[in-house]
């Protein structure tokens, strides 16, 4: 069995990782949400937080240990191998579930593994020309009888277009 370790960070490290501190203060639930997701769970498994007094205190169970944030704690640190217990993770969910999960999304920030996908500039084809003919206004048709008044059209009559001696 592989030893245990530690978390990258300890609970009321935020000040190493300004921007989850930030994240998670001024909006928590966004925050878990994230954690959430970056772990494969579902997003929206950390609203049940939320959800979970106000129905645990109309059924009359007082409750209070977030069930999505203590269960995620466990999880990470399980499938991390992450030292500590469930006493501890309770106590953490329990007494300061913000820094908990601002702990947790400094832990899975860095082993998210980056996707960089890499792909080829496709290059469009120039633009189609197409050459088009004008339709001719009027045709003439060289059997046609000749013009009144005497005029002759040049084709018939091949001389007129000879000089004079």
């Amino acid at each position: 069995m592989a030893a245990l370790k530690n978390w990258k960070s300890s609970l009321f490290d935020c000040f190493e990782d300004v921007n989850t501190c930030c994240y998670g203060f001024w909006c928590c639930p966004c925050l878990a949400c994230t954690v959430s997701g970056r772990f494969g769970e579902n997003y929206c498994l950390p609203l049940c937080d939320i959800l979970t007094p106000s129905v645990c205190a109309a059924c009359g169970v007082p409750l209070f240990v977030p069930p999505a944030a203590l269960s995620m704690r466990a999880s990470i640190r399980n499938k991390r191998g992450i030292a500590g217990s469930l006493c501890k993770d309770i106590l953490a969910s329990c007494c300061c579930v913000w820094c908990s999960w601002c702990q947790m999304h400094r832990e899975l920030k860095e082993h998210t593994p980056v996707v960089v996908v890499m792909q080829q500039p496709v290059t469009l084809p120039g633009p189609t020309v197409v050459n088009v003919q004008a339709n001719p206004i009027m045709m003439l048709n060289p059997n046609a009888a000749p013009p009144p008044g005497g005029f002759q059209h040049a084709a018939q009559n091949p001389a007129w277009f000879q000089s004079r001696p």
